[in-house]
């Protein structure tokens, strides 16, 4: 990945972050601050695994979407049960 991929990823994650958040039903326990970083980390993964694929955009778009959703569901549970037990 070069660097104005690497760039993009961490502009275009903070859009993903919140996207992945809309796309996981129910209310997320994540500060919007977490699911912001999140998002950045779902860009580049999801990236790096639509790289193997194919390079369309839209496609590149919806992987990095999927990815940030499963990671904002994943997170979540975590959060939602370290929350409940303190």
């Amino acid at each position: 990945m070069e660097i104005t991929g690497i760039i993009s990823a961490l502009i275009v994650g903070l859009i993903i972050g919140a996207l992945g958040r809309l796309v996981v039903p129910g209310k997320q326990h994540l500060p919007i601050w977490l699911t912001l970083l999140l998002g950045i980390v779902a860009a580049l993964l999801g990236g790096w695994i639509a790289s193997f694929f194919t390079g369309v955009w839209l496609f590149v778009l919806i992987i990095q979407v999927l990815v940030a959703a499963a990671i904002v569901y994943l997170a979540d549970g975590m959060y939602s049960k370290n929350a409940s037990a303190a």
